[in-house]
């Protein structure tokens, strides 16, 4: 468990993504506030997650008034919503580490790899917001159902990715205190990776019947290097 608690803005907290991280977070002890693209919304998300997750800290709040109240932004919104999303929510990330979790998935076609402009959606996503703004990378590969139940032991480790090693580093230990493990992955053009595996754990899942596949990383870690980025 991390030692600080945060505010967190859960953008698209009302979906089955974000609001599994949502309740994981809230039952660490962060205070979360949902967002959503309208009032009412945010507000039947955050009732829902304060009886799913009793004496949490909770409220509701549209998009850009949760990403200014916040102190960590986590962007759990499909990849067609992700661009108009990031300029509803770039004035109130600025000093703050925003966390995508986007996959750049087009349907039908989602068992297909697809890469954005940029190479990631992540990538794309620290272009639109600035360098005001520490974006990381992180969450792609675990199942929305999974996060939801809250006695689910999680079998995925999560791939960290940002250009800011202290920012991994928080969102590392977001992941640890969702009960899963993380690893930090490199700068913000490694989230390639983590995101193209999406689709291909939906091809798996469907070829195999798999509720949920994810990845291990497997060997015993040594000394952590802070070299390079």
């Amino acid at each position: 468990m991390t030692e600080i608690k945060y505010s967190i803005a859960v953008i698209g907290g009302t979906g089955a993504l974000g609001f599994g991280l949502a309740a994981r977070w809230a039952k660490a002890g962060h205070g979360i506030i949902i967002g959503s693209r309208a009032q009412e919304s945010a507000d039947r998300g955050a009732e829902r997650l304060a009886a799913l997750v009793p004496g949490a800290t909770v409220s509701g709040l549209e998009n850009g008034a949760a990403a200014a109240a916040a102190e960590v932004v986590v962007l759990t919104v499909p990849f067609a919503n992700q661009a108009p999303m990031l300029e509803a929510i770039h004035a109130g990330c600025q000093g703050k580490i925003m966390v995508d979790v986007t996959v750049p998935l087009l349907p039908p076609k989602v068992r297909t790899v697809h890469l954005p402009p940029h190479g990631s959606a992540a990538s794309g996503a620290q272009i639109a917001l600035g360098e005001g703004v520490r974006v990381v990378s992180a969450f792609q590969n675990v199942a929305a159902d999974h996060l939801t139940d809250l006695g689910h032991d999680i079998d995925c480790d999560i791939l960290v990715c940002g250009n800011d090693p202290d920012a991994r580093a928080v969102v590392v230990g977001l992941a640890e205190d969702a009960s899963m493990r993380a690893w930090h992955a490199g700068r913000i053009e490694n989230s390639v990776v983590a995101e193209a595996l999406t689709s291909t754990l939906i091809f798996i899942n469907n070829r195999y019947k798999i509720a949920g596949a994810g990845i291990r990383i497997t060997g015993t870690p040594g000394p952590a290097e802070n070299g390079g980025s």
